[in-house]
Formats: structure tokens, C-alpha cells, sequence
């Protein structure tokens, strides 16, 4: 047979997709099949939490009052500028930043905003150093860029970030180090201790080099917090932090594609990292964000969605789960359980699972082998009628 001539890198994502996907599209197949009350979906993080009615209330003035090509037009390449200087103007009000429109890049989501930032900071053969566990794309978009990712296991047991063994790991070839708190997929939440210990830990090893490892701080779960857990801002901890943000989360808005890039004033050279990030949205096809959203987000900026029920499902799953002997890691932020496989073999406890209908995500491919992620941004009543087939899957397994 005659292959086709095409790249083959991109065909080899193409034909293995995420398994965060995949189980989601085996659970919209099951759903055909059996009837979707019969499915517990715990594979994507999809909100399930309405957006503010603040945003919904914005959108419909916005679709009422405002011509059409202002709605749905082009903005400017960076942003729509009153949009950018809103957003800026929540930093600083939130976090004492110091922050204009001309450090704020709107992007069309977390994805675009990490994708750009590493296209702006890679040339090949630089290393990006990650904690683990950490969102599976990480891996795609620094190979993509140009770059190898450099896993560093947590501290068991806290999953805080281990400081010492990302040290060892930094060398010559580390351009930046990505930081995801609260933490996909664990939910744990890095304590500002540890924050600080990390920031020294960069900052020493940047002045030894003589050029800065940059922090990029990718924050789509950031007011994502439950019992008034701390969620530092880290350009204020270390001044060559990078922020990578989406409202995909915060605002139930996965699908409208919207977020930004902050490259603070405090980063070194920040004017032409910043322009380097232009570039790499118009070299990648990020032409601008979506107008309509972008208008919406310049009322909204410090608007926030309803935490009760993502505290109300994390206390009835990680209850119900920890009662059936199963071993979770407790969650402070964000909407993930991560939870121990038996046996410590994710992709068959994840096969298991299914045999009740129960989809869960395994962990290998976030860098932290012998866990499963179970997403609980679902319906709590999908929640309580999954506790059935949980404990069965316990029984299963002989853990009660």
C-alpha cells in the first residue's frame, strides 16, 4: 500500500487521541447504546455548573445592543484593547500586580495560551520541566514546540510539588518549568511554602546560569478553591512567572474558547517575549479570540461560578469512595478525585470499571502511574446514582 505523504508525527496524534477523549467518546457510545441515565461519564472536565447569570444577562445586552460586526468582527490581533485593559485592571486589583493591556494577550483558551507561550520560548532541543502528575497535552504542546518534556514525580502521599528532585532535574537545556495549581488531576493545591521553596530554587539556579528559567503558570482552576485554600499569584512569589489563564472553568465556559497571557513587566525582556507570543498566535493560527466572548469578558472579569455544588459532589465522592476502601487523594481545588487503582495497574482498573458502567480516566499518561481521575463537574444526582456500581467495583476488587 502507498502511504500517504503527510506528517507523520501528526498523523501518529491523529490516529492517538487523548484518553481523556477516548473515554469520553466510548461513554457517548454507551450512551447510544443503553441510555445515557445508564452511564457514569466521570472522563471530561465539562462543567455542568451554569455559567454566572451575570455572563448570560452580559451576552443577551450584548446580542440586543451592539452592532453585528462589533460582535462578531475582528479585533485587534492581541485583544480587544478595553477587554485587555479590564482584564488587567482585575489583576491588579486582585493581586497588587502591576499590569496594562500591553501585558495581556487574549487567547482563545488555556490551550492557545500555553501553545503560544511555549512557540514564543522554545527553540529546539530546550527542555520543559513539569511536576507530576500533569495535564497529558503538556507533553503534545512542548513536542509540538520544539522542546522535551521533563516529568519530576510529587512527594508521595501530599502530591506537593518535591523541590529537591525538580532541582536535580533542572540543567542548561530547561527554557521553563509549568506549574498547574489547583493541580489537574489530583485537585491538590501547592501550599505557598512550597511555591516559595521553588521560586528560590529557580532563582539560584538562574543567577548560577546566567539566563532565567521561566515559570509558566497555567491557572484554568484557579478560583476553583474549596474551605478558603490559598492559590498564590506567582509572578508575585517569582518574577519571571509567565500566567497561562482560561475562563473555561471559572465561568462554565469550556467550549467558547476563552482566556489570555499575562507576561508581567517583571519578566526579563518581557516586551519581546510578549511580541514573541504575537508571533507564535499568527505563525499557529490564533488570529484573535472569539469577539463575542472577549466583549463579554470586559464585564465580567470578576465574575465567579457557584462552588456549592462541586463541594457538595467532592464531599459525596471522596465519602462514598474512601467507605468502599478505596484510597483517594483529598482535593482542595479544582473538580478531580484521584483516586488509587488496585493493584496499582490503572488501564485494567479503568477496564474493570467499565464492566459497570463506571468510566474513569488512568493516570500513566499524566505522568503518575497507578491512579485514576475521575472528573466530578457531572450532575449530583449522575453522583448518587453511581455509588451502586462504585461499591460493586469495591466488591470486585475484595476492599469491603
Amino acid at each position: 500500500m502507498i502511504m500517504a505523504n503527510i506528517n507523520r508525527a501528526m498523523l501518529r496524534l491523529g490516529q492517538a487521541p487523548s484518553v481523556i477523549r477516548e473515554t469520553f467518546e466510548y461513554g457517548n457510545t454507551r450512551a447510544q447504546q443503553i441510555g445515557r441515565e445508564n452511564v457514569f461519564d466521570f472522563s471530561l472536565g465539562n462543567p455542568s455548573v451554569p455559567a454566572p447569570e451575570r455572563v448570560t444577562d452580559t451576552l443577551r445586552k450584548l446580542l440586543a445592543d451592539c452592532p453585528p460586526v462589533a460582535l462578531h468582527g475582528y479585533t485587534s490581533a492581541p485583544g480587544d484593547l478595553p477587554t485587555r485593559r479590564a482584564v488587567a485592571e482585575d489583576l491588579c486589583r486582585r493581586f497588587s500586580a502591576n499590569l496594562t493591556e500591553a501585558n495581556i494577550y487574549m487567547t482563545c483558551g488555556a490551550a492557545a495560551s500555553l501553545t503560544c507561550t511555549l512557540h514564543a520560548l522554545v527553540q529546539p532541543g530546550d527542555e520543559i520541566v513539569v511536576p507530576a502528575p500533569f495535564f497529558p497535552e503538556y507533553r503534545v504542546f512542548a513536542e509540538a514546540a520544539g522542546a522535551v518534556l521533563v516529568p519530576v514525580p510529587p512527594v508521595p502521599g501530599s502530591f506537593q510539588i518535591d523541590v529537591p528532585a525538580l532541582r536535580r532535574h533542572l540543567s542548561e537545556k530547561t527554557k521553563a518549568v509549568i506549574v498547574n495549581s489547583p493541580n489537574n488531576p489530583t485537585g491538590v493545591v501547592y501550599t505557598r511554602e512550597v511555591l516559595t521553596e521553588l521560586s528560590d530554587a529557580l532563582s539560584a539556579f538562574s543567577a548560577q546560569r546566567g539566563s532565567p528559567v521561566y515559570l509558566l503558570s497555567d491557572e484554568p482552576y484557579r478560583e476553583l478553591v474549596y474551605d478558603g485554600a490559598e492559590v498564590p499569584y506567582l509572578p508575585a512569589l517569582y518574577p519571571a512567572t509567565i500566567v497561562c489563564y482560561s475562563y473555561s472553568k471559572s465561568l462554565s465556559l469550556p467550549g467558547e474558547r476563552i482566556g489570555y497571557v499575562a507576561v508581567p513587566t517583571s519578566v526579563p525582556d518581557w516586551q519581546e517575549i510578549f511580541a514573541a507570543v504575537c508571533g507564535a498566535g499568527r505563525a499557529l493560527g490564533f488570529v484573535c479570540a472569539p469577539s463575542l466572548m472577549q466583549k463579554m469578558i470586559a464585564a465580567c472579569t470578576d465574575a465567579a461560578c457557584d462552588m456549592a455544588t462541586y463541594r457538595l459532589n467532592r464531599d459525596l465522592l471522596y465519602g462514598a469512595l474512601t467507605d468502599c476502601g478505596f484510597s483517594c487523594v483529598h482535593p482542595d481545588g479544582a473538580f478531580y478525585l484521584f483516586v488509587r487503582a488496585p493493584g496499582e495497574d490503572a488501564a485494567a482498573f479503568c477496564q474493570k470499571a467499565r464492566q459497570f458502567e463506571l468510566l474513569l480516566v488512568p493516570s500513566d499518561s499524566f505522568g503518575c502511574p497507578g491512579y485514576v481521575r475521575l472528573a466530578y463537574c457531572v450532575s449530583t444526582d449522575m453522583i448518587r446514582r453511581s455509588l451502586p456500581a462504585f461499591r460493586q467495583l469495591a466488591e470486585s476488587y475484595g476492599l469491603i
